[in-house]
């Protein structure tokens, strides 16, 4: 089969791998020395850095076909499609190509299993080596690995990736029994402690004083849990990230709505769930992460799935009224960032402006905040919401998205500047 032919194939099957993010990529540069390529470049960009950098990459699969018979995807034993498979030469070929055609600055690689789980992470790992050692290759590298290979080659992956990252897939055992019958869920998590246990180890190594530097291993693990191919509700999958978060430390999961595939399995559901439903979970994620909720909050045993009409920090503010409203002078951080339309940095930003004079409304909305979300759960030096009327029961309904925007539901526009005035006046 042509080359070309060959990435078709397996760059459509990657696709459907969400968690190839490039964050806590160390900042590598070529200069004054023999290698090829810097995470610090330009490039056609697919994803960014926390430090605000994008970074392309080439995302492609060695090989889709695969040993396994997962019943959600579509590169399974069973499958009737296309195979192909590429060398690991054919895949560094590629890399150092697209690099210096400057269209990406790293590469994102996952298989399919072929022959046993280390045959394929040895391959996996040699295209990593070849990039690393023979070419020099300084750029951003991430590596799928697999639950089932050796730990002594998932540690080798990390010597040579950026990040390393193995998919959970499905969030309770269950269902892994159900669709996904070659893979156990301990074992995903064992491989995912053993990952930590080496970062935290290169991490204390680099930190003694004197010590000398010890070898690279990867910053950081992600995952990756379907959302929708069971039955598996919002608080479960939840539940899985944040013991992963807390457990494993991982940097970020990522939620991937079930996409029905070709001749799909009867265990499968007929439609895929609505869009809207992964944004609520990254949502949610975000807050589990940055703002101090607990999963308890976000979900309850009476509504184990989130509010797709709203987002979740909303519906919770909604739900705990008698918390409100929160006075922006006085509160603290804790109780701020609680406060629906109120970011991190913005919360920040207030904390340290009420230091100088008691904000007002004008002052909030010089920040740029969405006034209309906000309105309703706060007090300001010139505002106070049971005096605009905003306290009623119906207060819901004045959040609710019209119902074309339920297709994928994102947060209220910001106000436009000639709008400031009818804010202020409570007309918004």
């Amino acid at each position: 089969m042509e080359l070309n032919r060959k990435l078709e194939i397996l760059a459509d099957a990657a696709k459907y791998d969400a968690s190839c993010a490039s964050s806590a990529a160390a900042k590598k540069d070529s200069r004054g020395s023999t290698g090829v390529g810097s995470t610090g470049g330009a490039g056609i960009c697919h994803s960014y850095t926390p430090d605000g950098r994008c970074v392309s990459l080439l995302k492609v699969l060695l090989t889709n076909t695969c040993i396994y018979d997962c019943h959600y995807c579509i590169n399974r034993r069973s499958s009737n499609v296309q195979r192909a498979r590429f060398t690991p030469e054919e895949v560094v070929q590629l890399t150092l190509d697209f690099y210096k055609r400057n269209y990406i600055e790293g590469l994102f690689l996952s298989s399919g299993i072929i022959r046993s789980a280390d045959h394929t992470m040895e391959l996996v790992i040699e295209v990593a080596r070849k990039l690393r050692v023979e070419h020099r290759f300084r750029g951003y590298i991430h590596l799928k690995t697999i639950p089932e290979a050796s730990p002594a080659l998932i540690e080798l992956a990390g010597r040579y990736a950026d990040r390393i990252s193995i998919n959970i897939e499905l969030p309770s055992e269950k269902s892994l029994l159900t669709l996904a019958p070659e893979k156990n869920l301990a074992r995903t998590q064992e491989a995912m402690g053993h990952i930590r246990n080496k970062i935290d180890e290169r991490y204390a190594e680099k930190t003694k004083s004197g010590a000398p530097k010890p070898p690279p291993f990867a910053t950081g693990q992600s995952t990756q849990m379907i959302v929708g191919a069971d039955d598996s509700t919002d608080s479960v999958i939840l539940r899985r990230a944040d013991t992963l978060y807390t457990g494993y430390k991982l940097r970020r999961v990522y939620y991937s709505g079930f996409s029905p595939i070709p001749e799909p399995s009867s265990l499968l559901p007929i439609q895929a769930p609505p869009l809207v439903r992964e944004h609520r979970l990254y949502q949610a994620d975000w807050l589990l992460r940055f703002y101090g909720f607990q999963v308890d909050e976000i979900t309850t045993d009476s509504a184990p799935n989130l509010d797709l009409a709203l987002d979740p920090k909303l519906s919770w503010a909604l739900r705990n009224r008698d918390l409100f409203p929160v006075d922006v002078n006085k509160a603290p951080r804790e109780s701020l960032l609680r406060i629906p339309g109120l970011g991190v940095r913005n919360t920040d930003r207030i904390i340290q402006a009420r230091r100088f004079t008691r904000l007002r409304l004008a002052d909030l909305i010089l920040l740029r905040l969405s006034m209309k979300k906000l309105l309703p759960f706060i007090i300001a030096a010139d505002h106070t919401p049971t005096l605009l009327g905003l306290d009623g029961d119906a207060l819901r309904s004045r959040f609710l998205p019209p119902p074309k925007q339920m297709e994928l539901d994102f947060d209220t526009p910001k106000p436009a500047p000639e709008d400031f005035k009818s804010v202020l006046s409570g007309e918004i």
